[in-house]
């Protein structure tokens, strides 16, 4: 959802989460892919063919 551009509130209510538990997710999954930042996670996304330009 990330790489579809969808925030994390917007996430929070799609996947019934705390918006503070997608914060986490989000931080650690940028984390481990070294991304500083949402937007590099989601032209990674999108190369990787998961999603939409």
């Amino acid at each position: 959802m990330v790489g579809q551009g969808a925030s994390d509130q917007e996430i929070a209510k799609t996947l019934n989460l705390a918006e503070g538990t997608v914060k986490t997710h989000v931080s650690a999954i940028l984390q481990r892919l070294t991304l500083t930042n949402r937007v590099q996670a989601a032209i990674l996304a999108y190369e990787a063919g998961l999603g939409n330009p």
